[in-house]
């Protein structure tokens, strides 16, 4: 691989040495069965104030290659090859305080996964500050002065009062923002970002890729931003390198890696793509061995008869004025001595909703808008503080929709499959779980090829069954979960961003699956999603929301295509464009 001649970013001449050179990495894995080789011959360079864009699958080497970088992978796993350069010199090497004085100081890192990368007993403002202290000489009012603009940077609301809070306070867009600022604390000469934007909605996410931008130009810093989201990549970075099974498949400048591939595979991911524009029957599967690119299938509807059965079916979920409140008061005495009023936060607000049999409905917004309270509700994990909920005209919080029967048609897909999924657990048993609760699975044979169903269904392997969750990643995770809530084949299921973590190919093969699932089984969904594509590609309906209220609904196609309200034109303006030219 040759170095850019020029910085794409700042149209000058760049040093020599880049800021960042990889040559021939290679990690290993040391197991009982053997030598397991993750990493092969990885290189690559980035220069000043450059982004370079790292895609492929789940599971492809992307964030390995991250933790080689910046000395993070730990015992039985070894960099078994090649070298890791920081300007010109070898950090690969490093151990001890010589790497710890790197780390964040010299190489900022974005996790994937904010809620288990912040520690949950210390503020948030706790967290910036002691970092800003202990790579930058300032004192403890200068480090909380830094603490509080970096918030206001990543648009963080009432960033003064949020320094006081905790991580489990705020919601997980609004931690990808700290994530995000404290990456930033030491002004980094090299950002590694680690799917930065995969928790952000639209708007968020905007303002997040002209930070990283604005950074890399103005500071002179370079990052290697890990996505999986194409629209990303092609609004944010200069180059684009794929990766597939821990190799480098193809790697050039962003518009020529996406506009004219070399590798069939690349070719295939960028048709898997959902468009925002529009809709598809079935989008295609990546393959390392594709041959010729695969092309989305049209959407057509089976049948005028089919199409207007959907129209007139009843209605399965009837939501009315459904609203939740928080008391964000202080304690009595405090209220007391101090003459303040109750402070009640209302997160949703008159919401009303209906969702057809055998219809997708979906749910956007901002983070923060409520989307996930509202899910929480109809799953009747948090009670409402008014309005009713009503399945197959069953009240959700009567005696009867408790029943086994009642919760056997009933389904959850949460966002974080890291904190979702029980760490003590094999992936066999958190899938088994349902399917022996629920009474659907007689006997040990019958359970076991469930779980093996459920696990080809989103292309796992059969040996991942006896694994644990920490053993996989994020991706894979994600995937763990969608098996678990498809595997008692339930009638109506509640996704709360499914695909947030996956990539482009297992994306397409799980809402392929979900597709095929609600055809078959006429299954219903409520989906909610900040990917508009994936909205548009599987939903009849959706429902636009903002600071806990429903602003807009109707069909998909006619709010997409022109939405009535400002802020699902802002929305849209949003979307990152795979068509963007820098």
């Amino acid at each position: 691989m040759t170095t850019d001649t020029k910085n794409p970013v700042a149209g000058g001449d760049v040093l020599a040495i880049p800021v960042l050179r990889v040559r021939n990495l290679s990690v290993t894995f040391d197991t009982y069965k053997g030598a397991v080789h993750v990493l092969h011959d990885v290189s690559f360079a980035i220069a000043r104030g450059e982004i370079l864009g790292v895609v492929g699958e789940s599971g492809a080497g992307k964030s390995m290659t991250g933790s080689a970088v910046t000395g993070l992978i730990e015992p039985p796993g070894r960099i078994s090859g090649g070298t890791v350069e920081l300007f010109g010199e070898r950090i690969d090497t490093l151990r001890g305080e010589d790497l710890r004085r790197i780390r964040g100081k010299r190489i900022g890192t974005i996790f994937q996964d904010p809620l288990t990368s912040l520690n949950p007993v210390y503020t948030v403002g706790r967290h910036l500050v002691e970092t800003i202290r202990a790579h930058l000489p300032v004192s403890e009012s200068e480090a909380e002065a830094r603490a509080l603009a970096l918030l206001e940077e990543v648009e963080i609301p009432h960033a003064r009062k949020r320094l006081d809070q905790y991580p489990h306070q705020f919601s997980g867009g609004m931690r990808q923002r700290v994530a995000i600022a404290l990456a930033l604390c030491a002004e980094p000469e090299l950002i590694i970002a680690d799917e930065p934007t995969t928790a952000l909605d639209v708007s968020v996410q905007a303002q997040i890729i002209a930070l990283l931008r604005r950074v890399c130009k103005e500071r002179g810093a370079a990052a290697m931003l890990i996505t999986h989201d194409m629209g990303v990549i092609a609004e944010t970075a200069d180059r684009v390198m794929v990766m597939y099974q821990g190799r480098v498949l193809e790697t050039g400048p962003v518009r020529q890696v996406l506009d004219a591939p070399r590798e069939p595979y690349t070719q295939v991911l960028m048709a898997a793509i959902p468009s925002v524009h529009q809709r598809v029957q079935r989008l295609p599967v990546p393959e390392v061995d594709a041959g010729p690119v695969a092309v989305a299938v049209p959407w057509t509807p089976k049948s005028i008869a089919a199409d207007a059965d959907v129209e007139s079916a009843g209605a399965l979920l009837e939501v009315k004025s459904l609203g939740k409140d928080y008391d964000l008061s202080s304690g009595w005495l405090a209220r007391l001595l101090a003459r303040e009023e109750h402070k009640i936060l209302k997160a949703v607000d008159e919401v009303s909703f209906t969702i057809r049999k055998g219809s997708t409905f979906g749910l956007v917004g901002e983070s923060g808008s409520g989307k996930s309270t509202v899910a929480r509700m109809v799953a009747g994990l948090t009670l409402p503080t008014r309005g009713s909920i009503l399945f197959d005209g069953v009240d959700k919080w009567s005696p009867a929709a408790r029943s086994v029967a009642m919760r056997r048609r009933f389904q959850m897909i949460f966002q974080d499959p890291y904190a979702s999924l029980n760490p003590r657990w094999t992936v066999e048993a958190l899938i088994a779980e349902p399917l022996q609760v629920l009474g659907i699975a007689h006997g040990k044979e019958e359970t076991a090829e469930r779980v093996q169903d459920a696990l080809r269904r989103v292309r796992m392997k059969p040996d991942d069954a006896k694994k644990y969750p920490h053993q996989f990643s994020g991706g894979q995770r994600q995937r763990i979960a969608v098996a678990r809530a498809l595997a008692s084949q339930p009638e109506f299921i509640i996704c709360d961003e499914p695909t947030s973590a996956l990539d482009v190919s297992v994306q397409a093969q799980v809402l392929n699956l979900m597709r095929d699932l609600q055809d078959e089984f006429g299954l219903t969904y409520l989906l909610i999603s900040h990917n508009l594509a994936v909205i548009r590609h599987m939903c009849d309906d959706i429902g636009v929301m903002q600071r806990g209220r429903l602003v807009e609904t109707g069909e998909a196609a006619a709010v997409l295509d022109a939405p009535q309200h400002g802020y699902t034109r802002e929305l849209m303006a949003a979307i990152p464009d795979i068509a963007h030219v820098h």
